[in-house]
């Protein structure tokens, strides 16, 4: 059973970046057809599909979070990582990782999610 983790500061400042890292135990990262994802939800808001990253690397950015986003993994921890650079308030939210068995880049159904954990952005 593959199971995920965020991880990260609960609390960042306006303009600062904010870093993520989702652990994956039960699974390899690099395991075929995996796609790794990370997803955010805003008090009141739905989902909000961020990107993802495949089994194979590739890296797919959500259009309207593109400039300030990066996504990266380490196949060695078998983690995979999201910074969201020049924060503002919109981005509180609670973020979750995500995982689907067979990576499609438009599908929103996911087979595993991660716990979410809550990121305020606040002075």
């Amino acid at each position: 059973q593959v199971q995920l983790q965020e991880s990260g500061p609960g609390l960042v400042k306006p303009s600062q970046s904010l870093s993520l890292t989702c652990t994956v135990s039960g699974g390899s990262i690099t395991a075929n057809y995996y796609g790794w994802t990370w997803i955010r939800q805003p008090p009141g808001k739905a989902l909000e599909w961020m990107g993802a990253i495949s089994f194979d690397g590739k890296i797919y950015y959500s259009p309207s979070l593109k400039s300030r986003t990066s996504f990266s993994r380490d196949t060695s921890k078998n983690q995979f990582s999201l910074q969201l650079n020049s924060v503002t308030p919109e981005d509180t939210a609670v973020y979750y990782c995500g995982a689907q068995r067979r990576f499609k880049v438009n599908s929103r159904d996911y087979d595993y999610w991660g716990q979410g954990t809550q990121v305020t952005v606040s002075s």
